[in-house]
């Protein structure tokens, strides 16, 4: 519904609220994956299992001591338990000596 005399112009609002938090510093980069263990995140959509497989073997075939932690093992991080699966997620990847990450998403 228009009101009179606004010429076809509406008041529009963003939908997102604000931010709540600001820029956080990146966390340091290992300047090689040798010897390290890197897990695999995925949230179940668009081929992620084929995605992983192809990445694991590049990744092995440049560093042969590098370890995996299947998104098998750590399940779907976009699903009904979302929140508390990422909540419990850096300890969990602490008790599996992750040092570092893959996340895969479906868009």
């Amino acid at each position: 519904m228009t009101t009179p005399g606004n010429d076809g112009y509406y008041e529009a609002y963003w939908p997102r609220a604000r931010k709540q938090k600001g820029m956080q510093p990146l966390a340091p980069r290992s300047e090689s994956l040798a010897g390290k263990t890197v897990a695999q995140l995925w949230d179940f959509m668009f081929r992620g299992d084929e995605v992983f497989a192809l990445l694991e073997e590049a990744l092995q075939a440049r560093f042969p001591d590098v370890k995996f932690v299947s998104w098998r093992v750590l399940g779907n991080t976009h699903a009904a338990d979302e929140r508390e699966v990422l909540a419990a997620l850096p300890d969990r990847l602490r008790e599996l000596g992750v040092d570092a990450a893959i996340s895969g998403m479906g868009c």
